[in-house]
């Protein structure tokens, strides 16, 4: 069963000033990181509280830090309309779970990630209810990301780094502006799709293709038709 730590973390290494902590946490602007419990001094217990309650905030923790999730109205839709097509294929065959945004995960010790979008194999589950816990303590297989106008380069650079050294499979990076989905098979190995490529699930969800041309020509994702 997934436990919630609450645990002082222990960071490998203690940055010396304000400006090497953004620097690992990979440039992410001051106003997403919360003041409250202290950089550095955060908890799971912190994350899940920030989830819960009444004014609910999509947080991350990282290195002890909480760090709200960079999100627009866009980049919803553009993730709503992949679960549409995932959990149409994966509901009809049964291979495994999908889960969305506020998917709480333990990719490494101390570190919980939200990816937008995640695929994980009934196998890759380490129990058969380690998906109904507050916090999955496993990595998905597929992990996905949108966007957005709030997101760094060094911190998506940083989540993929962590995602496979948890254990993921594959990734996919949605870039809506430029309508371009990025391949991870591992942290050196990617490759960039164009609006007219064809997504497929490899080998960790055969038989999956995506027409990217139909996905970003979707209605949901441009603006309203004339009448």
């Amino acid at each position: 069963m997934s436990a919630t730590r609450t645990r002082r973390p222990k960071p490998a290494t203690k940055p010396d000033t304000l400006a090497d902590a953004l620097r690992e946490l990979g440039d992410i602007p001051p106003h997403r990181i919360l003041w409250t419990p202290f950089p550095g001094t955060a908890t799971e217990a912190d994350a899940l509280a920030c989830l819960d309650g009444d004014n609910k905030r999509l947080v991350e923790l990282i290195d002890g830090t909480l760090v709200e999730k960079a999100m627009g109205q866009r980049e919803s839709y553009v993730a709503a309309l992949l679960v549409h097509f995932l959990t149409t294929f994966v509901y009809e065959r049964n291979p495994g779970i999908i889960g969305v945004t506020d998917l709480l995960l333990r990719i490494l010790p101390d570190q919980l990630r939200l990816p937008d979008v995640a695929f994980t194999a009934w196998d890759t589950l380490p129990t058969p209810d380690a998906h109904l816990q507050p916090i999955g303590d496993y990595v998905p297989d597929l992990m996905v990301e949108v966007l957005s106008a709030g997101n760094t380069a060094g911190e998506i650079a940083r989540k993929i780094r962590e995602y496979f050294r948890g254990g993921a499979r594959l990734v996919w990076v949605f870039e809506p502006d430029d309508r371009t989905v990025t391949v991870h098979a591992s942290v050196r190995r990617s490759r960039v799709l164009t609006a007219t490529g064809t997504l497929d699930g490899g080998t960790v969800l055969p038989g999956f293709t995506l027409a990217l041309a139909d996905f970003w020509n979707h209605p949901q994702l441009n603006p309203r038709p004339a009448r």
